[in-house]
């Protein structure tokens, strides 16, 4: 396309754009797209997140970062110069490691700065084909030493690679040397840029929510935490509405961040798009609301209506911690596939049951089960014997809830007059709830099943938990009732488990 006696507006500006996104979608190797975590931004969500900076810089210096086809700075230039004070000069930094994309980067730079010229605005727009994670580790290295100077960013836009970064990957490493520990790509992307920014630069990425809770992401919470405050977290309705080209089920969101050490006396925006409509909900809460302040995990709750921050309160008021209780949760001890050799498929004399998550059953655990596809039993040896439990009352959550169930937590009630064995061992997707190593009280057993059921509970963990994994460091970190309360609510179980309208008003009367 000659551009020369063309006319730009920012929304053929952006049509261009997208257009140019799903032209390189057919050239790219799917394979390879899986391969550098890559999954690129659509207009409307490169607009959104734009829309998150302030405007009215007089120059602005952006930085890229995982730059695609170019989807975010242009929906940035956009953003920038469509404001009621635009700048003079907007100056990007784009990285972008994948060869493939670069005549289509180049291609969106073209519209950009034909745009730019016909407004007044000078570009400078910097493409490097290089890694992003290696460059900017030097640069943090050498500005150290003073090697090298380097100049700041003010805004940095990000929707970078997902990818788990394994343990004896270059990656890790080179992170590990300016003290960077994460198990992710999209989390190093994060910290790297954040340490780029000048005093009080504004960043905005569209991310799994997964750093939000859980032990793999709390060095990055952390960070990030004590060095910015989070001004915005904006959420979507459906897991699949922000890269359904791409197939993800992972649950996004997008937040924007300022450098600086953390302003408690702020709120936070929290924000949520509808699939099928333009409708944006927003609501504010305080800072001590979006991470609480005693919190060692330091959890990062998003709570989105008066409704949520209800539930909240109401947890957070019963005001009791495992540890108060006298009460552990683990992670179950027997990973099959490391266990191979001692299991087995039926029972017989020398085995002990091998509990599943399938096994769970209308609240309580059903071995064994028939037709399963597990091995059901584990060999009772000297080899296997730390794996085992001695028989008792445990209360099991499965760690990995399927997209179909209606709760992200789901716990069953282990019965030992059940299944008469004197040991049994619990398999690694489930985590239990004990007392130093043996079972609890029946009743602490089936109140404390009750609770965890409840549809108060399901609506507390999704504040931050955005993904089908419970943790067990999820469930320390809630608040439950006391030993009485549980007790009271246990001796109401039978031998069937109650309807969830049941459960629920059971657990409304704690409040």
């Amino acid at each position: 396309m000659h551009l020369e006696n063309k006319t730009l507006d920012k929304n053929s500006l952006l049509e261009f754009v997208d257009q140019i996104r799903r032209e390189s979608s057919v050239v790219i190797d799917p394979d390879k797209q899986i391969e550098l975590g890559q999954f690129f931004t659509s207009s409307k969500i490169a607009s959104l997140m734009a829309s998150m900076f302030n405007e009215g810089k007089r120059t602005v210096r952006l930085l890229d970062a995982g730059a695609g086809v170019g989807s975010l700075s242009a929906a940035f230039i956009v953003e920038m110069c469509c404001g009621e004070i635009k700048p003079k000069e907007i100056s990007i930094v784009a990285y972008e490691k994948d060869p493939i994309l670069l005549s289509f980067l180049f291609k969106t730079r073209e519209f950009c700065n034909h745009f730019c010229k016909q407004i007044g605005v000078k570009l400078n727009w910097e493409i490097l084909n290089r890694d992003f994670i290696e460059e900017s580790i030097t640069l943090l290295r050498n500005n150290e030493v003073e090697v090298l100077q380097f100049q700041r960013f003010d805004c940095a836009i990000l929707n970078p690679p997902y990818r788990k970064l394994h343990s004896n990957s270059l990656e890790r490493k080179l992170l590990k040397g300016i003290d960077i520990e994460t198990s992710n790509l999209y989390s190093a992307f994060v910290i790297l840029a954040m340490r780029l920014l000048k005093r009080n630069g504004e960043l905005v990425a569209i991310t799994p929510r997964s750093f939000c809770n859980g032990p793999y992401f709390k060095s990055f919470r952390i960070e990030i935490l004590n060095e910015t405050t989070f001004r915005h977290i904006h959420t979507f309705d459906s897991r699949r509405s922000t890269f359904s080209e791409d197939g993800v089920q992972q649950e996004n969101i997008i937040f924007k961040l300022i450098k600086g050490k953390p302003q408690n006396n702020y709120n936070v925006t929290i924000s949520s798009s509808f699939v099928g409509t333009d409708e944006i909900a927003k609501y504010n809460i305080r800072y001590d609301q979006f991470v609480q302040p005693n919190d060692k995990e330091k959890f990062i709750r998003i709570l989105k209506n008066d409704s949520e921050y209800q539930i909240s309160d109401q947890i957070d008021r019963l005001g009791n911690t495992l540890e108060d209780l006298g009460i552990s949760v683990s992670t179950g001890k027997v990973v099959d596939f490391r266990s191979k050799e001692y299991l087995r498929k039926d029972s017989f004399h020398g085995t002990v049951p091998l509990i599943y998550s399938s096994h769970f059953e209308d609240g309580f655990v059903k071995w064994p089960k028939v037709n399963s596809k597990k091995q059901d039993s584990i060999i009772q040896n000297h080899e296997t014997e730390r794996l085992l439990l001695p028989s008792g009352f445990y209360v099991l959550v499965k760690r990995f809830s399927s997209k179909e169930e209606r709760r992200r937590v789901v716990a069953a009630i282990y019965d030992p007059r059940k299944v008469a064995f004197s040991k049994v061992g619990f398999e690694n997707h489930v985590n239990y709830y004990h007392i130093n190593g043996e079972g609890l009280t029946e009743g602490i057993a089936k109140g404390l099943a009750m609770f965890l059921n409840s549809s108060l509970i399901d609506s507390y963990l999704r504040q931050f938990n955005g993904h089908t994994q419970v943790n067990a460091t999820d469930l320390r970190n809630l608040k439950y009732p006391n030993i009485e309360q549980l007790e009271k609510i246990g001796k109401r179980i039978g031998i069937q488990f109650p309807e969830q309208n049941d459960i629920d008003l059971m657990i409304s009367e704690l409040f």
